[in-house]
Order: structure tokens, then C-alpha cells, then sequence
């Protein structure tokens, strides 16, 4: 029978290595000190997902609640054991800064409001998470930017697959050059969206359609698979405006990004169609992922033979979620810089701009 805690030692340095080997800093925690997050928008990901995961936090807590359906708000506060006092709703968001509990808020809304939350979030003296993508435009995530920074805060995007250990094991193994000399990388992502109501098919809430949601995972996924960042874009749209759906955003979008090293990047986004496929091809082999970026089930292949799949070193956390929460945390405790801070979420949506711009001109778009 192996000793729990030896175990539990070799867990945590088999994940040191991965995280290391990512580009995860390794940071010291201070004991029973766990931080407060008020969670913003009680939807389907920050009701569904993300509180459900602080049961699985080492670091993080969940201490408010923000929501404009008061009976929500009060029914979730007592099943989380969040006290009536710090609920808030979005009129009185900014009496957050007189709660010392809160360290933290995580921004789960529509896009179009991240950028006021965050900027009201750090004027009120918290950090943040913000869920991607991080704005509907670079300039407002340049402006949360500058208000973390004037406040002296920590601003971190919601990149879950940071912390995946599927991803975490594909990045180690590319960069250890499992498969040579990486030439071309591939990534569909996409799902079949069949609500036509719902808040991301409307351009005014959501800033874009599939590329904005599901598309930004095989974008960024492009960027750390790679370790570069692409210098031109080309891309091409292909909607049916005559679909319900699509009035106002786009199904599908495919975009080829160019790396400086030469390694050539080719993605598809679409709401039409259920996908999720991550291809790293290199000169002596390759790593393949399918599915990739999901919540649970993602799978690993190295080489060609799919009999075998591989099982990864675990990841930061417990879970994705659990070690995404606890890095923000760890982060403002050791006062270290989030892996996926701000101007990650700005790069993005820079590349976003201008893949939009490419399928918009019909022309191959270099990048700054």
C-alpha cells in the first residue's frame, strides 16, 4: 500500500515538472489562508461551472455573490453557504470594496460587459478573473488593463486550458521535441448552437459569433501549442445570413495564421457544426488531440498509432478550474503575475480584430 503523503509528493512533483515545463511558475502558498472570490453573473458557466469547482480549491473560497435575480442570488447563497450580507446585484456592485472578505472577482457575464466590471471591479480594490474573451474590442481591454494597473491589482482571463493536464502534457512533449521540428498546426473547434435567442448569437452582447466564443480555443490554443506569436492572418467567412441563428454574427470562420519560425497554423470556428481537434504535425512526428479542450474526455496521441492513448501527469489542480482559481490567488499571495494575465486575453483579441478584418477584405493581414 503506498503512504498517502508520498503519493500525494510525488503527485505534486510530477506536477511541478509539467507546470514547469509549460511555463507555470511553482509558487509558495501561505497555510489556511484561503482567498474570497465574488462570483459576477449567476448563469450557466459561473452558476454551473465555476462555483460548483471551489470544493476542489486549495487556495480559493467562495465569499459573495453577484446577480440581478435576487431569488437566485439568495437560493445559491444559502446551498454555497455564502452569508445574505454579501449578496450584491449590479447596482450596488461598487459597495463590494467594503467587504474585506473579497479578494477576488470573477467576471461571468456577457462579453459586453466585462470591460465595466473589471474597471469597476479594481476601482473598488479587487483583483480579477475575467472570463474570455476578455472584451468586445483590444481598446476596452487595453482600458481594463490600465485600471488594474492604476489600481495596483492583479488582472487574470479565464483560460481554463492553462491549467488542463492534457494540454499541459501536449506543450511538454512539443517542447521537448517529441516530434521534431514543429511545422504546421491544426484546430476545429466548434459546436452546434440551436438556440437562436440566446445572448451569443446578439453582436451587441456577444461582439462576434462562433470565432469570439468557441473559435478563441483553437486560436489560443495556436499560441501556446507554438510558443509564437503569428505576423499575418488570412481568413474566410462562410454564413448563411438566411439562417435565424445568423442575422447578426458569423457560423463559420477559418483563419490560416503564419509563425515567424515558418510553422503554418490552420483553424476553423463554427456554430454549425460539433468539433474539437487539436494537430501538431513536426518533422518527426506528431501529437494529436481530439477531443482537446473539453471540460472532461479530452484525449492524447503521439504518433500515428490512436490504439493507446496517453494518460498525462496531473495538472496543477484538481481540477482545470480548480488550478485556474488557485493560480489568480496564488498569484496575488506571492504578488506574481498571472501566466494568463491581461495582455494575454489583449494579444487575442488584437488577432481576433484582424481575422475579422481579413475575411471582411478578402486579403492576408500582417500583424504587429
Amino acid at each position: 500500500m503506498i503512504d498517502t503523503n508520498r503519493r500525494s509528493l510525488a503527485i505534486a512533483a510530477g506536477s511541478a515538472i509539467t507546470m514547469a515545463a509549460a511555463g507555470l511558475p511553482v509558487m509558495a502558498a501561505t497555510p489556511g489562508r484561503k482567498l474570497g472570490y465574488a462570483i459576477v453573473g449567476l448563469g450557466g458557466y459561473g452558476l454551473g461551472v465555476i462555483i460548483p469547482q471551489f470544493k476542489n480549491c486549495q487556495h480559493s473560497k467562495l465569499v459573495a455573490l453577484v446577480s440581478g435575480d435576487p431569488a437566485k442570488a439568495r437560493r445559491v447563497a444559502a446551498e454555497y453557504g455564502v452569508p445574505e450580507r454579501s449578496i450584491y446585484n449590479y447596482q450596488n456592485f461598487d459597495s463590494i470594496k467594503d467587504n474585506p472578505d473579497i479578494d477576488i472577482v470573477y467576471v461571468c457575464l456577457p462579453v459586453s460587459m466585462h470591460a465595466e466590471y473589471t474597471i469597476r471591479a479594481a476601482a473598488a480594490g479587487k483583483h480579477v478573473m475575467c472570463e474570455k474573451p476578455m472584451a468586445v474590442s483590444s481598446a476596452e481591454c487595453e482600458a481594463m488593463i490600465a485600471a488594474c494597473k492604476k489600481a495596483g491589482k492583479k488582472l487574470m482571463i479565464g483560460y481554463r486550458c492553462h491549467f488542463e493536464p492534457y494540454n499541459l502534457e501536449a506543450i511538454r512533449r512539443a517542447r521537448a521535441g517529441e516530434i521534431g521540428k514543429l511545422r504546421y498546426f491544426r484546430s476545429e473547434h466548434g459546436f452546434t448552437m440551436n438556440n437562436p435567442n440566446a445572448w451569443r448569437l446578439k453582436k451587441a452582447l456577444s461582439g462576434g459569433g462562433s470565432l469570439m466564443d468557441i473559435g478563441i480555443y483553437a486560436l489560443n490554443a495556436a499560441r501556446y501549442m507554438t510558443g509564437e506569436e503569428p505576423i499575418a492572418v488570412y481568413a474566410k467567412e462562410t454564413t448563411d445570413r438566411n439562417d435565424p441563428r445568423f442575422r447578426e454574427v458569423e457560423d463559420m470562420i477559418e483563419f490560416q495564421l503564419e509563425f515567424p519560425s515558418g510553422v503554418i497554423g490552420s483553424c476553423m470556428s463554427m456554430y454549425s457544426a460539433n468539433q474539437n481537434h487539436i494537430l501538431l504535425m513536426g518533422d518527426k512526428g506528431r501529437i494529436d488531440m481530439e477531443p482537446g479542450t473539453r471540460y472532461d474526455g479530452n484525449k492524447l496521441w503521439v504518433g500515428q498509432d490512436r490504439s493507446t492513448p496517453i494518460t498525462p501527469q496531473p495538472g496543477p489542480g484538481a481540477t482545470q478550474w480548480a488550478g485556474q482559481l488557485d493560480h489568480l490567488s496564488l498569484c496575488v499571495i506571492n504578488n506574481r503575475e498571472p501566466i494568463v494575465a491581461g495582455e494575454e486575453g489583449l494579444r487575442d483579441i488584437r488577432i481576433i480584430e484582424a481575422i475579422y478584418r481579413s475575411a471582411r477584405e478578402q486579403k492576408r493581414i500582417a500583424l504587429g
